[in-house]
């Protein structure tokens, strides 16, 4: 959960919310039907937003071995679910969080740096091809998060990209 909201509930016993914590618990209340919503939606068109991906991956890699290129989409599927759970509880850092520790190496140990730079590239491609620009910018941090986990220079470019549900918010 977003760290800020979990402070909240954390000492329930030493006094009650002040007004600006109500308004931070509040702007989470009111976007948490539009990120479920699009959790929904993503869940529900993932086999074939990926599969559009993995294509277009295939076709751009042609000479990399079979064995690699799976390699990425299974990592591009993790990364596209934890950036949704992210985006669910609103919580910009639990992609890194649950990601950090391992995704490196194993992007390093398969050698698919310039796959998986390419594979990110298309998921947000395909991804706004999909979704609407609020609901992309929803997701895109998690996604961004993962990949500056071995590719800092290309996330650092999509830095502005992403909104939280304090900015989600004020689009409506």
């Amino acid at each position: 959960m977003n760290p800020q909201l979990e402070m909240l509930f954390n000492e329930p016993e030493k006094a009650y919310l002040r007004s600006d914590e109500l308004n931070t618990l509040s702007r989470f209340v009111s976007s948490l039907p539009e990120r479920i919503n699009f959790y929904r939606r993503l869940r529900n068109e993932e086999l074939t937003l990926m599969q559009a991906v993995a294509d277009a991956l295939e076709k751009q890699f042609s000479q990399e071995s079979e064995e690699r290129l799976k390699r990425s989409l299974q990592n591009g599927i993790l990364i596209l679910r934890c950036a949704a759970m992210a985006m669910l509880m609103d919580d910009p850092d639990f992609v890194t969080k649950r990601l950090g520790a391992w995704l490196p190496d194993i992007v390093a140990a398969y050698d698919i740096q310039a796959i998986d730079t390419a594979l990110y590239q298309l998921i947000k491609q395909h991804l706004a091809e999909r979704f609407t620009s609020q609901q992309t910018a929803l997701l895109f941090p998690g996604i961004t998060s993962a990949q500056a986990l071995f590719s800092p220079e290309e996330a650092d470019e999509d830095e502005d990209a992403g909104l939280t549900s304090e900015t989600l918010v004020s689009l409506f």
